[in-house]
């Protein structure tokens, strides 16, 4: 489902809530897969056989792998959440996340709103 239906449905508050928590769950998946790869790093020896450490680096390289990706979903959803939290204050009453969506944007990823104090009308970009 697209942001624009999702604060529409669940409003700006909780959709932005939601982003912080998907945002810190890819945080936690990183520390998880950096325990992994220090584990990867203890275990590893020389002296062991070559298919045990062919194995050891194969999770060394997954656990790298998924913390790499961890990390980039993590800057991306932290980033992206505050680019549209600095969008969601009115100008004209500086009320934060006090709006109502008017209707569909421009394109998909712009929202229509208008705050409900004063009605002022402006366009988040998604």
């Amino acid at each position: 489902m697209s942001p624009v239906q999702t604060i529409r449905r669940i409003g700006f508050r909780k959709w932005y809530e939601r982003e912080l928590l998907r945002s810190h769950a890819n945080l936690v998946l990183l520390l998880l897969s950096a325990i992994g790869l220090l584990t990867a790093a203890e275990i590893y020896d020389r002296r062991i056989a070559l298919s045990d450490q062919l194995q050891v680096l194969a999770c060394a390289a997954a656990s790298a792998a998924i913390g790499l990706h961890a990390l980039r979903r993590y800057l991306y959803l932290l980033n992206h959440a505050e680019f549209v939290a600095d969008q969601a204050v009115c100008g004209r009453c500086e009320r934060y996340a006090s709006f109502d969506s008017v209707d569909e944007g421009a394109t998909p990823a712009e929202l229509n709103v208008c705050c409900r104090h004063c009605r002022h009308e402006w366009v988040i970009r998604l």
